[in-house]
């Protein structure tokens, strides 16, 4: 009878540690908020991570929204033409990157660079029990590790989202304006008549939700890393399947709420 139930047991099993899962990730969040509203740490540390999460993003981010911008402007321009309509070229690239392509390829490009570093940082210092040391003494390892990086995501997030749209905007300037002819003045123009405030503040709101969700899967897999150097592998890996898998869902369900 225990092997025809065995395969039961074990989808128990799995459902009970993913639940046990949801809740120790519930109760990360909501502790690491409750710590930011009360011990938000140094500033000195929340500018250092500033620094890491949003400073040494800039060439990513800027490499990444020039050539989005282009193929943007080059595929909206041959689409466009087929209705006559290629002085709108300026709206669609400006609607598609302040509403949906900054927020979230900026929020992708961040969790490749600084989410698997977080990790894995987190992860050797657990690893290591230089977290443990951190608890015997009495320091919360919240107010120093996570809340941190926390309030720098939540700032930078935003700043990067703008930079890559303004930067992707040029980049499908220089193609539609500059390559294939449109006017310059049409291209601004329709841009300018077109985009709304909600627009940017959909925009906003979405970049600045990547970010807590950035620093929430990559705090939580690094802090409750296995052992070894294999177990932080592993963490670091999850972490960044699972924020670009959670960035795409949420990114859906806030469009539906924002429209």
């Amino acid at each position: 009878m225990c092997g025809v139930f065995s395969p039961v047991q074990a989808l128990g099993q799995i459902t009970i540690k993913h639940v046990r899962d949801l809740g120790r990730m519930g109760w990360f969040i909501l502790y690491s908020l409750y710590m930011i509203a009360r011990r938000p740490g140094r500033p000195r540390y929340i500018l250092k991570q500033m620094r890491f999460i949003g400073t040494k993003s800039l060439f990513v981010i800027v490499l990444t929204a020039a050539f989005t911008g282009m193929v943007l402007g080059l595929q909206g321009y041959y689409t466009l033409a087929k209705f006559g309509s290629e002085g709108m070229l300026g709206t669609a690239v400006a609607l598609s990157l302040i509403r949906e392509l900054g927020p979230v390829l900026a929020a992708l490009m961040v969790t490749g660079r600084a989410g698997s570093a977080i990790t894995a940082e987190i992860g050797i210092m657990r690893i290591s029990e230089q977290i443990d040391a951190m608890e015997t003494m009495a320091l919360d390892p919240f107010k120093y590790l996570i809340t941190p990086k926390f309030i720098a995501a939540m700032i930078s997030l935003p700043l990067l989202c703008a930079l890559f749209d303004v930067v992707g905007i040029y980049g499908g300037w220089l193609v539609g304006v500059k390559l294939l002819g449109v006017n310059p003045g049409a291209y601004f123009y329709e841009m300018e008549k077109s985009v709304e405030w909600r627009d940017v503040y959909s925009g906003i709101v979405k970049s600045f939700s990547f970010g807590i969700i950035i620093a929430w899967i990559g705090c939580y897999k690094g802090y409750f890393s296995g052992h070894g150097a294999e177990g932080v592998s592993r963490a670091t890996t999850e972490s960044v399947v699972l924020t670009s898998v959670i960035i795409l869902v949420w990114d859906y369900f806030l469009t539906s709420i924002l429209l």
